[in-house]
């Protein structure tokens, strides 16, 4: 998986090969991602399940029951950034800004690997909070929006090799910042 997940980061879901991940995972047989997953697609949805399993702790921790927009963005926001301070969890980034648009908000039909999790739960809570005061299709392309945003942006910060402008936690405020400006704009 630390493998798929490197190769898929660097070179593309797409792009990258399966010999090499099998090689840089120091397996002597071709099959081995089948044998282990089923196949291609089984890594990549392993690699993602195990991003999410990750967070859902953080995730299930947080009570959004009374919550405003920034504190659900903000819920949103830290436990995907906080992948940010290790190597599985930036190539975990760079993985899921390639697959964010296949979230399932505009077709309400979540990926396997979405279906029940506390991410999921989140994302419905401020699609609700958003159709308060936004029709319901300017809601949903505001978190589809939002999906698209927070992934590429953690995505980008993820394969930069230089230091960062801003310190994790600054960041951190400052990106759920923009996001629940971005989700709050009046309706066009």
């Amino acid at each position: 998986m630390r493998a798929g997940a490197r190769l898929f980061a660097e070179q593309g879901v797409d792009a990258a090969k399966t010999r090499d991940i099998v090689w840089l995972a120091g397996q002597g047989n071709d099959s081995a991602i089948t044998y282990h997953f089923g196949s291609r697609r089984g890594l990549l949805e392993a690699i993602l399940q195990a991003g999410m399993d990750r967070m859902e702790p953080v995730r299930a921790a947080a009570d959004l029951a009374a919550a405003d927009v920034p504190e659900i963005v903000a819920a949103i926001v830290a436990p995907i950034a906080a992948e940010l301070r290790t190597d599985e969890g930036r190539h975990f980034l760079r993985v899921v800004a390639q697959v964010a648009g296949q979230a399932g908000v505009r077709t309400r039909e979540s990926p396997a690997f979405l279906a029940g999790t506390e991410i999921s739960r989140q994302l419905s809570v401020l699609e609700k909070a958003l159709m308060a005061r936004l029709p319901e299709p300017v809601a949903l392309e505001r978190v589809a929006a939002l999906i698209a945003f927070l992934t590429a942006v953690l995505a980008d910060r993820a394969a930069r090799p230089d230091p960062p402008l801003l310190p994790h936690d600054v960041f951190t405020a400052d990106l759920t910042a923009m996001l629940t400006a971005a989700a709050q704009a009046p309706a066009p």
